[in-house]
């Protein structure tokens, strides 16, 4: 089945997270959907699956424009998702999960059934037992009989997100084999993945997308630095996320301020695994990796949001444990999350509000130290003003201002995302004048940009690990997109 999506666009309220998207995808073949954190992958196929509607555009299987306005339409066009986390049933046999929510005719039939699943399981070579329970199954093998369950729907498009995350080499042959097969006897493969290596080794072609557009797009065999240059680097003629000069790369660390240990958590896509290294005063930091990579796992372990399953974490000293986050703040720390209302801000709470709830001061001096920081901060707003009512850029320079100026490292994480140029400059001047000599600042950005327009030191995180601490000259965007990439 041929996939013709012609001009697609989605917005969230302000936020435009498909800029017209124009994606054909020829029958019979396995087609790569690739692009950094952010870039609109998620949101593309979620439109074509039904799970999301879509602002404008168009969706075309064999040339007849369909509607995949939910997730039952699209099934009954024959579009199928297979998702990184199996949608199953774990009280129930495999023969149960591989039946349930049939309503064809002859589908309750149990034997028909258990034939039908061997049939298929042996069409790919994949080894289940019917009545094994599914608790007894690994993730690989989970995998396997949604994939099979999608198969015995008829699906003749089937989506893959990150498909490889978390089963075992021998299970993922068993997977690239049984899409290779399926892929000769005509079905359509779309493949959403971060791992380039899988890209290289499964597909026929492969689509970049890059802030909600079509970055551009390759055949087999690929061109990986073709690849990583269409998924980082801003186009011609745009400006970085945060086009600020860089200050000298050629710096001499001062004293240790936050020290990892061995340090392994569980979480995010990957956990993190083993993670030993220092952040020294007067050095500001960039978390480059993709989504779950770590990173963020990073950050609230160094915020003491979290506790560390092995090994330790200290600042200025001091073990760090989830209990423990009041105590980082009282000893300079601060930490502003991504998710600036939900997260870092209080919705109903005014202005004013924060100040007296973050400072544990009266009304009176709230709304005086409310009145300064407008000022000062430049915030479009009124004491008296909710947080939710700002833009996000205000809502950004709310939380930097309830930073104490006493605060000697800083944790963020996306700090200019949503923003526009001119704001996400003020944010890191603010930051770097204020900050950055008597302290250290250490972010994660979604922008490879911004982090190799910012940072004096970059660690890059894979798979739940530090594979590349650059500091200084060393610091190459290539250097850096390939390691985030796992090359």
């Amino acid at each position: 089945m041929q996939i013709e999506l012609r001009q697609i666009s989605k917005r969230f309220g302000r936020f435009e997270a498909l800029k017209g998207i124009d994606l054909t995808v020829a029958s019979g073949t396995i087609h790569g959907i690739v692009g950094e954190n952010g870039a609109g992958k998620s949101t593309l196929m979620k439109i074509l699956t039904g799970y999301l509607g879509r602002s404008a555009g168009h969706i075309l299987l064999d040339g007849r424009e369909v509607a995949c306005d939910s997730p039952a339409s699209a099934a009954r066009e024959g579009i199928g998702m297979l998702y990184q986390e199996p949608q199953d049933f774990p009280p129930l046999t495999v023969l149960d999960n591989f039946i349930v929510g049939r309503d064809g005719p002859g589908d309750a039939n149990r034997a028909r059934q258990r034939r039908r699943l061997r049939e298929l399981a042996d069409r790919v070579h994949f080894h289940l037992d019917p009545d094994a329970p599914l608790q007894q199954l690994t993730v690989g093998e989970r995998q396997q009989l949604e994939f099979l369950r999608l198969l015995g729907r008829e699906a003749r498009v089937l989506i893959l997100d990150e498909p490889t995350t978390g089963i075992s080499d021998r299970q993922k042959g068993l997977l690239f084999e049984a899409l290779r097969r399926i892929r000769d006897d005509g079905r359509t493969i779309l493949l959403v993945s971060h791992k380039l290596e899988d890209v290289e080794a499964l597909c026929d072609r492969v689509t970049v997308l890059r802030q909600g557009r079509v970055s551009g797009e390759e055949s087999a065999p690929f061109h990986l630095p073709r690849l990583l240059q269409l998924m980082f680097e801003a186009p011609e003629g745009t400006a970085p996320p945060a086009a600020v000069p860089t200050r000298s790369r050629r710096h001499r660390p001062g004293e240790p301020i936050l020290r990892f240990d061995r340090v392994s958590a569980p979480g995010e896509r990957t956990g993190l695994h083993h993670c030993s290294l220092t952040i020294h005063r007067g050095e500001v930091v960039g978390l480059a990796g993709l989504s779950g990579s770590g990173q963020g796992l990073f950050l609230r372990l160094a915020a003491a949001l979290i506790d560390a399953r092995e090994g330790e974490v200290r600042f200025h000293g001091r073990r760090l444990g989830s209990d423990d986050h009041r105590a980082f703040r009282r000893s300079g720390g601060s930490f502003l999350p991504a998710d600036r209302l939900e997260e870092g801000l209080i919705p109903g709470f005014t202005i004013q509000d924060h100040f007296a709830l973050a400072d544990g001061i009266p009304a009176r001096r709230a709304r005086q130290r409310a009145r300064q920081a407008i000022e000062r901060f430049d915030i479009r707003g009124r004491p008296d003003t909710p947080a939710e009512a700002l833009s996000g850029g205000n809502q950004q320079r709310l939380l930097l201002s309830l930073i104490p100026e006493q605060a000697d490292l800083i944790l963020l994480e996306n700090p200019s995302r949503g923003l526009d140029v001119a704001s996400a400059e003020w944010v890191w001047g603010h930051l770097r004048g204020q900050y950055a000599q008597r302290g250290a600042i250490v972010f994660s950005s979604a922008e490879l940009d911004e982090i190799l327009a910012i940072a004096d030191r970059v660690l890059v995180f894979h798979e739940g690990r530090v594979v590349r601490d650059l500091s200084g000259d060393a610091i190459d965007y290539h250097q850096v997109a390939a390691a985030m990439t796992g090359h």
